[in-house]
């Protein structure tokens, strides 16, 4: 190799290398505007000068998450993230974080689109710093403050940080969610400093039975109020007053241990609810964890509001464990609604009905099983007060209502209560207890008849006739019995719903033309269309989702049993680099397919953007395509040829990540009548 092939090689490689480099940080925890970080596990972040703490991206399942850590203590506990409207705002691998002159931090996935961007006031930025109070400051060439990570706070408050008039901390969803979770603490106009619960999704702030208030405003003398929050250096978490007394949040609780400056501090307010006051040792010896000094409200779970599930899930019960946080469980005869978040709601395993047959005693389906010291004092869902009753009184008296979920009993007074259930909790000062209505026999449903829907007296006048008719004789009673047998099944067959003559052998969840009517507004949004039909955007529950509805026009005499087939075959792949069927409807002339929505559309869109996809993001779609069409052509239980393989049909995910489509519903494509072939 010659002098000027070797350079050029060189040259080139520092060029690959160009866009992933970063401006050296200065020691002082300086960044200079140009510096950048991009999203990889072996990426550096940015050190305050003590290296306690550090600004960079923190791996999130399979994206990364802005944020500032505790960096020499494990599992690098995050105390600040990157937020948009209470949502952590997550990169794609390669994504690029940049301190600008414009805009200063500013977040861009690897297609240089922005995610996420600091906002800095009008005068130019010029350096960042990473100080060791764990707040990134940008400031302008007069070293003035642009914008501070301290100023918007996540979950968690660090010694030197303040908390204005107005100003919220908001819990995460759960340990390992950083989306907005149900618990908000602020500092109110009036200047007290509330806890309140938030509902989900709608983020309604449930003003009323707060768990957690400093009673620090006073309509009567305005200078008495609270004007803000402060998180001091001494580790004191106080709210100053307007006339310059405070009021200490901490009053009556454990003092962390001194000196102050061999430990780190911060108070957060937990995905559970808590706020708390946690401190751990710097050296090598003392507290290796973190320990509470104080945590309030002192038992979260005799909230009395009268909105809201409480500090658990709606049909929850809430009790302390003994470092005073909150546990939440199911009642007998209730389950979690999601399995896998144990603070959530909990449903019935067998829906309470009123619609028995009326033939069944009531106490023969439901039986009761006893709670001590178990109350759920809303109100809200008392529908019935009885006095004086007893014990044996009140569980009859709700076995025996078909409405009653459970009944509260406290000395002589007994409350009928129905679904669902709000503030339940385990309350050791409770002198009454709880009766919850289960079903007999176990978790099974109560026995149903289903009778036909006809007048009493219609169905007396049949069976007469039929009574006579069978008297006859013998011959006659086996005709007459085999003609209504038949006659009975032809009925039953026509006028059950198509959706159930289908048989699938799949557990893709069925539709109605109504539910999914719903789910896209009336099939406003328009995502594209296709020689079958126009894919529509909806949403079912939390996700959301792509609803193609078939165009009539394309179906001939063949075609519903073409459709039932196809379902059956697709519902069973599985494969990452496939669009996956989520569910179906077919109803009258009615027929909707549900898929998952992919974010990032088309290939198609894809390439011809600006700025275009590298070759290394190319060869992976490449790659996705081909494992895709593996699994089609020789892995897949049934196998399936896609005849339509084009860039309108490869759709990618959040990732970018390469998801085939429209590799069903093909029927024969040499046949000159099937759709591909028509213009």
């Amino acid at each position: 190799m010659d002098l000027a092939t070797s350079t050029s090689t060189a040259f080139l490689f520092s060029l690959l290398l160009l866009p992933f480099s970063a401006v050296a940080q200065a020691d002082d925890g300086r960044v200079d505007v140009g510096s950048s970080l991009t999203a990889t596990n072996e990426a550096s972040p940015w050190l305050s000068p003590s290296g306690d703490f550090a600004f960079g991206f923190h791996r999130h399942a399979d994206s990364f998450l802005v944020s500032i850590w505790f960096d020499k203590v494990p599992a690098k506990p995050i105390v600040w993230y990157a937020f948009d409207d209470g949502r952590p705002v997550l990169a794609p691998a390669r994504s690029k974080i940049e301190l600008t002159a414009e805009n200063g931090l500013v977040l861009r996935n690897p297609r240089g689109q922005q995610l996420w961007r600091s906002d800095i006031a009008t005068d130019e930025a010029a350096y960042g710093v990473m100080n060791d109070t764990g707040n990134f400051v940008v400031r302008s060439h007069n070293s003035d403050v642009l914008w501070r990570s301290f100023d918007h706070p996540t979950d968690t408050l660090l010694p030197t940080q303040t908390l204005e008039i107005n100003g919220k901390l908001f819990s995460r969803l759960n340990e390992n969610n950083f989306s907005q979770g149900r618990f908000l603490l602020s500092l109110q106009n009036d200047g007290n400093l509330v806890l309140n619960m938030v509902n989900l999704p709608t983020k309604f702030v449930y003003e009323d039975g707060p768990f957690y208030t400093s009673n620090t405003n006073d309509p009567a003398n305005e200078s008495n109020s609270g004007e803000r929050l402060i998180f001091d250096e001494s580790g004191n978490l106080y709210v100053l007053r307007k006339n310059g007394l405070r009021w200490y949040v901490e009053t009556g609780a454990t003092t962390p241990p001194t000196p102050i400056s061999d430990f780190y501090h911060r108070v957060t307010l937990d995905f559970d609810g808590v706020f708390s006051h946690y401190y751990y040792s710097k050296g090598s010896t003392g507290v290796r964890n973190w320990s509470t000094a104080w945590s309030q409200p002192g038992n979260i779970c005799s909230r009395m509001g009268e909105r809201g599930s409480g500090a658990c899930g709606y049909n929850s019960i809430c009790s302390l464990n003994d470092r005073g946080r909150p546990t939440c469980s199911c009642p007998p005869g209730f389950s979690l609604l999601d399995p896998d978040d144990t603070y959530g709601s909990c449903k019935p395993d067998v829906e309470l009905s009123c619609r028995e047959d009326g033939r069944t005693p009531m106490e023969d389906l439901y039986g009761i099983t006893e709670l001590s010291k178990t109350d759920w004092p809303g109100v809200i869902n008392d529908y019935e007060l009885l006095r004086p009753y007893d014990e044996q009184e009140c569980a009859a008296a709700c076995v025996r209502d078909c409405m009653c979920a459970a009944a509260i009993l406290k000395d002589d007074s007994c409350w009928k209560k129905k679904l669902p259930l709000t503030n339940g909790r385990i309350d050791g000062g409770f002198s009454g207890k709880a009766f919850i209505k289960i079903t007999k026999g176990g978790r099974t449903p109560p026995p149903s008849l289903n009778l036909p829907n006809v007048d009493e007296e219609k169905n007396k006048g049949t069976l007469i006739t039929i009574s006579t008719l069978l008297g006859t004789s013998m011959f006659v009673n086996f005709a007459l019995v085999g003609a209504f047998c038949l006659g009975f099944y032809s009925i039953y067959k026509k006028n059950l719903p198509k959706v159930q003559q289908i048989g699938l052998e799949t557990n893709l969840q069925v539709f109605t033309s109504k539910e999914l009517a719903e789910a896209t507004n009336g099939f406003k949004q328009e995502l594209g269309r296709g020689a079958f039909g126009i894919v529509y955007k909806g949403t079912i529950g939390m996700s959301t989702v792509a609803v193609k509805k078939i165009d009539r026009a394309v179906r001939d005499a063949n075609w519903d049993k073409e459709f039932k087939t196809e379902i059956n075959v697709i519902g069973q792949t599985h494969h990452k680099n496939l669009v996956r069927l989520l569910g179906f409807c077919q109803e009258k002339d009615q027929r909707l397919l549900v898929y998952e929505f992919l974010s990032n559309g088309t290939l198609a869109d894809y390439l011809f953007r600006n700025p275009k996809p590298s070759w290394n993001q190319r060869t992976q779609i490449a790659k996705s395509i081909a494992s895709g069409l593996l699994y089609l052509h020789e892995e897949c239980s049934t196998q399936i040829i896609h005849c339509d393989i084009k860039p309108q049909n490869i759709l990618l995910d959040g990732n970018y990540n390469a998801r085939i489509s429209d590799f069903g519903f093909v029927g024969n494509p040499t046949d000159p009548t099937h759709p591909l072939w028509r213009t």
